[in-house]
């Protein structure tokens, strides 16, 4: 069955059009909410953040989180702002400018309805996380301050030093916790969800293994809201928490539920270089830091001398040079290709040539040493930490490295994905960020996703419900759960002679060298034969240790890893079907003379929704028509 996207964008002007939704939505009485329960399955800013607000409303909430507290969500490590069109700056700033900054930055590859509602709310954020008491940075007159991010020529990011991620999902821990405290949300650590479970067509619930005990448990609701994060780690080594992985996305696909734009990952170009084999994941240095420091390599190729020997006329500021009108603040994927051409000609730094200078000495030598230490000086000490190098005295060495994803489970302008009843909010959802996201962006989605967004959407939906109308003892479940014990059984089976890590590690090379910061044809095209055989293997000699009844993080990687050799097939799939270049999918067929990205808008302006189709068969390709009714379909550019 081909699937019906029905994107339910309410009509009339763009600036009107979340007013109208918001008017026209059925709604639940204040008495009847309580009979209602939906189950949040992730709790970082997006999760954390519906979940208590849904609570406050008065909804039974329960929420799941697979790390041990809502605080160690990978949202922490959103380090350098949060984006608001609030123009304190008195800079030119507004919701119709950061609109447009963002519908340019992802390439003209997003839904333009969703992007305008995103800039209406990110004013009312900020105001939000303040009356939560996240301690943003001030001026000295007490005025909230703000600061640079790329792909805009304005101040529009609120910050709290280089660690706002962190203070933002506080905020929103303190709010779910409160909930927590009054009985409103049933909160489960440690429980990972494995599976959607679907009834006459509507999400009615999840089947979810405590982590701690192996112990497989069903919940019934009457709707499900996916709020689980991106799939960065299909690449193995990226700046994603290791526990980051796109299983429950991927299972609620096989149940039905539309994906959109696997092909769309950000790479970002302010990481610190890998150093071997034994690295397990990377480490991003804020884009924030760009504000500060400038980019560049040596002119000549292969100089190896010093940073500090390296004269000023010797060096290639290359952003500056390439991008005047943006410089070392062009967008991400510019960026990161920049950096990676630069060191493909033989001019990259550090043991491994695959590393470019980010330099604080002008900088220092401007505002001090102590200006800079107090704008980010935790990073410099994480820097450090992890180099034995001193960033004041000696350039940072950074290279582009996996991200954020801007693909996700397809949604509606309601975020109710396919499946009825099943809402999908921040990394976990394709919607706001086209083919790249630009920086600042990701804290902003997530909280107006949770905050803002899904309170007044959710209830259009559960008005048309019976409250409770499927209870766990439903036989689907039972069904689903034994589909899950196979599975299981099947995996500790196996007792091959390669570790998970081992084909993790395999599938991450074959995605970073042919589905990376650049694809071609004959690249996808072998990795679209490598991962299948891959994944074979993997199904014949995995060895995973322990057993199903107890703690068992082999057992939770390999279910994880299974689901990554499924979903790179995909996410190369998408990226060899769309014959252009965009954002962070850059295909090296399209591209202009100087090597910028090269669109056609003609034949792909759309956002491509990928059908399961069933074991064994070839998925189908939807299509969505991306209409640019208020901001003109142009070249991007940032020169």
């Amino acid at each position: 069955m081909t699937l019906q996207l029905d994107s339910k964008i309410p009509s009339g002007p763009i600036q009107d059009k979340w007013e109208s939704r918001k008017f026209d939505s059925k709604l639940v009485n204040p008495a009847n909410k309580r009979k209602y329960k939906v189950l949040v399955v992730g709790s970082g800013l997006a999760g954390a953040s519906a979940a208590s607000s849904l609570a406050e409303l008065g909804y039974q909430v329960e929420c799941f989180c697979h790390n041990d507290s809502p605080r160690r969500a990978h949202s922490i490590a959103a380090q350098g702002g949060i984006n608001a069109a609030k123009n304190y700056r008195n800079d030119g700033d507004s919701v119709w400018r950061l609109f447009y900054d963002t519908v340019k930055g992802g390439d003209f590859r997003a839904r333009e309805a969703n992007v305008y509602r995103l800039a209406q709310v990110s004013v009312d954020i900020i105001d939000q996380a303040v009356a939560q008491g996240v301690p943003f940075a001030r001026e000295y007159g007490g005025l909230l301050d703000n600061r640079s991010f790329g792909g805009a020529q304005v101040s529009r990011t609120f910050y709290a030093r280089g660690q706002t991620g962190q203070q933002l999902l506080l905020g929103a821990y303190s709010a779910l916790s409160r909930q927590i405290g009054l009985g409103a949300v049933k909160m489960y650590s440690r429980t990972e969800m494995l599976d959607l479970v679907v009834v006459d067509g509507h999400a009615k619930g999840i089947i979810v293994r405590d982590l701690v005990t192996g112990e497989l448990r069903e919940y019934a609701g009457d709707a499900v809201v996916l709020a689980t994060g991106g799939y960065g780690n299909v690449f193995y080594l990226s700046t994603n928490a290791m526990n980051c992985n796109v299983t429950a996305g991927w299972r609620v696909h096989k149940r039905g539920a539309g994906f959109a734009n696997p092909c769309y990952t950000q790479i970002h170009p302010t990481c610190i270089p890998v150093s071997g084999d034994h690295q397990s994941k990377l480490t991003l240095m804020s884009e924030s830091l760009r504000n500060d420091g400038r980019i560049w390599v040596p002119k000549q190729q292969g100089d190896k001398r010093e940073p500090g020997q390296i004269p000023e006329d010797e060096r290639d500021y290359y952003l500056e040079r390439k991008y005047p009108s943006f410089g070392n603040l062009a967008p991400r994927d510019i960026a990161s290709r920049a950096a990676k051409e630069a060191c493909d000609s033989g001019r990259g730094v550090g043991e491994t040539g695959l590393g470019v200078y980010l330099d604080f000495k002008d900088s220092i030598n401007r505002l001090g040493k102590d200006a800079i230490a107090a704008r980010y000086g935790n990073l410099f000490h994480m820097y450090s930490k992890i180099t034995a190098e001193d960033p004041y005295s000696r350039p940072m060495r950074i290279y582009p490295a996996v991200h954020y994803t801007m693909g996700g489970v397809w949604v509606d302008y309601n975020l109710q994905s396919t499946i009825p009843g099943l809402f999908v909010l921040g990394e976990a959802n394709f919607s706001d960020h086209g083919a790249n996201r630009l920086g600042a962006s990701a804290l902003m989605q997530g909280l107006a996703d949770g905050y803002f967004v899904i309170p007044n959407t959710i209830a259009g939906y559960l008005a048309e419900q019976k409250p409770g109308a499927v209870g766990a003892d439903h036989p689907q479940f039972g069904k689903i759960r034994g589909e899950i014990d196979d599975l299981t059984k099947r995996l500790l089976s196996i007792q091959g002679k390669r570790t998970v890590d081992d084909f993790h590690r395999d599938l991450g090379k074959i995605m970073w060298d042919k589905c990376g910061m650049a694809r071609n044809d004959a690249g996808l095209r072998e990795a679209l034969k490598e991962i299948p055989a891959l994944r074979e293997e993997f199904w014949k000699d995995v060895r995973v240790l322990g057993s199903a009844d107890s703690l068992n993080q082999s057992l939770e990687k390999a279910g994880r890893v299974a689901d990554f050799l499924e979903f790179g097939e995909l996410m190369c799939r998408d990226a060899l079907e769309r014959r252009e270049s965009c954002g962070g999918h850059f295909r090296e067929e399209w591209q202009s003379d100087d090597g910028e990205a090269v669109r056609d808008d003609d034949d792909f302006c759309h956002a491509a929704v990928w059908e399961h189709k069933g074991p064994g068969e070839e998925p189908e390709r939807n299509v969505e028509p991306l209409e640019f009714d208020n901001v003109k379909l142009a070249v991007r550019s940032y020169k």
